[in-house]
Formats: structure tokens, C-alpha cells, sequence
């Protein structure tokens, strides 16, 4: 599955030593070939993963999560999400006394939080689901304050059960000095300098704002693209953007790029744009793709909203700038691709940061320390 969910949940899994965790979930095209690849079974219900959500979903979901429990008297139950992940968990908690955690992205408490302003039913149910867990592991500071706004709001008295874990990249995987000369071909990425985006495509990820800054850079650089890695709803949107302003034909929108080419992607860029903003339910918990970027020793320029502070150190491994003003991250970037210096400075950073803590396996070690704790003694 895709996005920064997914790929959390996935990074998580593939670090877990055998015989140290079982997976619940859905079916989902490809999943058998990916279930191999872990030392760890993957019990998969007869149901599509999107089904999990509805009620008769939930309701198989819950009585298999206890079966599970009761074969396998587990030391503790991770959630993926608050919803619906975290339905099952608080029903087999509640008949079998295996304590639960809940890992938490941003947008999620965005959205708990209007649902449990406007109804009163919604309220109870966030209520007994928060209360009920063990802890509540947030991706960045901004979303671990915002969990603890949510809970204030449920009436709920605060206490020290909101942990902070922020996100990372593979280092291994994601690194400099990969040959990209394949996937300039077959991305038609000519050898010109190129911006790079990888992202969902959304409104709040701040595409149509760095096509804008595209527009206004281009006089001034004749060789400069944008890369645009990813698919959505708004491409359409962006399209027409791209056109309206005159930068289609310096502009790439790659849609259906396996993860496999990611590394030799990011590998193409000169400077890593990620201009989210926030905007109504949907933010930037923390942002992979940011950190993925630094690993490949890119500069990144990143919007300063939600939880991309932590992912991006200002002045050191990138340039925080406001999203919401085109032309401050025009000046930004002009300063990196005129400063190559700089900018190589900024890309080495990163990658020592993710070295040294930006990674997957610093997440899946604290992730297992407060499982440990917070998990009952014995098997």
C-alpha cells in the first residue's frame, strides 16, 4: 500500500525478529509476494483492507484479533490507526486483558477533532478508544501536541501516556552517488537540473505552489525541470496549472513509479521541494519522503507546517520556508542552485542525520522499547 502509513507500518514489520509479532489485516492486491518477504506471519482476513472499516468488517476484524489473542497470549497489540485499527484492539482488550497502543499521524486527530466537536456519539466512541490504550505514539512533536489538544478536548486529564517517535528513512536504500541514468531515460528526466517532489497529489501538498515558483524561476534558468513523483485525485488540477503557466514542458508528473525507482529518483534532483501546508483535515505529520530525500544527500526546502520541523532541521539539512508564499521559496531555492557549496553542505547534513538518527531502525528500537513497557510480562 502506499503513503507514509503504510510505509511505517511496513519499515515496522520488516524489522521484527522472528517469532516476535503477528500482523492483522486485510487482503490487498500483490500482498502475497510482500508477505514473504517478512520473517514474521501476516494473518490476512478474507476481506479487502478497505472493507475493515465498515461495521460488518470491523465486527470479523475484532473476533479474529481476539482469536488471535487467546492462541497467542500476546504481551501487546499495535494499532496501525485510531480508526479502524484500534476497534479490534480495545474488544480484545476488553475480553482478553492485552494492553494496546495507537500510533497517530496528524491528520487523523484533525479530523477526530471536528467528528468530536459535532457529535456527541463520535465523542464517546474517540473517548473509550484514547482511553482505553496504553499509550499513543505520535510521529513528531507537533502531532504528539495536537494528541494532547484532542484529549483536553475529550475531557480527558493529561498524563504521560503520548510518546514522540519521529519518522525515518533506510539509509541503505536511500544514499548518494546511485546511477540514475536508467530512469532519466525512462522518465524522460533529460540532463538538465532538475526539482524534485515526491508526494501524494493533494491539495496540501504545496505542488501548485512550487509549479508557481517553477514559473517565476524559469526565465532565469533555462536547464531547470520539476519531477513530480506520485498520483492522486489532483492531477488533473496540476496539469492544467502546469499548462496555465507556461511550465508543461519543463514539468514531469510520474504517476506510476514502483518504489523500486525511488532511489535513483531522488538521485536526479538538485534541490528536494515539500511545500505541505496545512489545510482543513489534511497535514503533514512529520514527511518521509523529507527525510528520504536528506538520505540521498539532497537539500530539501520544506513548508513549515505540522510536524516537518522535526523531519527537517532549518539551516542545517534544509531551508524551512512558508508555504503559502511563493515568492520567499523562489528566493530559496535560487539561493541553492546558485550556491552549489551550500547546498551540498545542507545535502551531507541530512545524510548524517539520517545516520545517525533519521532512520528505521532507531524507530523500530524505541517502538520496542515502549511495547516492552508498556506490554504485560510474560508471553
Amino acid at each position: 500500500m502506499g503513503g507514509g502509513i503504510a510505509r511505517w507500518m511496513g519499515e515496522l514489520a520488516r524489522r521484527s525478529p522472528a517469532g516476535s509479532l503477528v500482523v492483522s489485516t486485510g487482503q490487498f492486491p500483490g500482498s502475497e509476494e510482500a508477505d514473504r518477504l517478512l520473517l514474521n506471519p501476516v494473518d490476512r482476513l478474507p476481506i479487502p483492507s478497505t472493507r475493515l472499516r465498515t461495521l460488518p468488517g470491523t465486527w470479523r476484524w475484532s473476533r479474529r484479533v481476539e482469536t488471535l489473542a487467546r492462541r497467542l497470549s500476546p504481551r501487546f497489540i499495535w494499532c496501525g490507526n485510531l480508526k479502524p485499527a484500534a476497534y479490534p484492539a480495545r474488544w480484545t482488550r476488553m475480553r482478553t486483558g492485552v494492553p494496546y497502543g495507537i500510533f497517530l499521524h496528524g491528520g487523523d486527530l484533525l479530523i477526530l477533532r471536528r467528528q468530536t466537536e459535532r457529535s456527541l456519539v463520535k465523542r464517546r466512541t474517540a473517548r473509550g478508544l484514547l482511553q482505553s490504550a496504553s499509550v499513543l505514539v505520535a510521529n513528531s512533536s507537533w502531532t504528539a501536541a495536537l494528541c494532547r489538544g484532542v484529549l483536553e478536548q475529550l475531557g480527558m486529564a493529561e498524563d504521560d501516556r503520548v510518546r514522540t517517535v519521529p519518522l525515518g528513512a533506510d539509509p541503505d536504500v536511500f544514499r548518494p552517488g546511485i546511477d540514475s541514468s536508467e530512469v532519466r531515460r525512462r522518465y524522460r528526466l533529460d540532463q538538465g537540473r532538475w526539482l524534485i517532489s515526491v508526494a501524494r497529489l493533494t491539495r496540501h501538498k504545496g505542488i501548485d505552489t512550487a509549479l508557481q515558483v517553477l514559473a517565476q524561476l524559469a526565465p532565469l534558468y533555462p536547464d531547470l525541470g520539476y519531477a513530480v513523483v506520485g498520483s492522486g485525485d489532483y492531477l488533473a488540477t496540476l496539469e492544467r496549472l502546469s499548462r496555465s503557466l507556461g511550465v508543461a514542458d519543463r514539468t514531469r508528473f510520474l504517476t506510476r513509479v514502483p518504489n523500486a525507482d525511488l532511489p535513483a529518483l531522488y538521485n536526479c534532483g538538485e534541490v528536494y521541494l515539500g511545500l505541505s501546508r496545512l489545510l482543513d483535515e489534511r497535514v503533514e505529520g512529520f514527511g518521509i519522503s523529507l527525510v528520504e530525500a536528506s538520505a540521498s544527500g539532497l537539500p530539501v526546502i520544506a513548508g513549515n507546517s505540522g510536524g516537518v520541523s522535526d523531519a527537517v532541521r532549518d539551516g542545517e539539512t534544509g531551508i524551512l520556508v512558508d508555504p503559502e508564499h511563493p515568492e520567499d521559496i523562489a528566493a530559496a531555492v535560487r539561493q541553492l542552485l546558485d550556491d552549489s557549496r551550500a547546498a551540498s553542505d545542507l545535502g551531507a547534513a541530512g545524510r548524517r542525520a539520517v545516520e545517525r538518527y533519521y532512520n528505521w531502525d532507531r524507530v523500530a528500537a524505541d517502538v520496542a522499547a515502549i511495547g516492552r513497557e508498556c506490554g504485560r510480562s510474560g508471553r
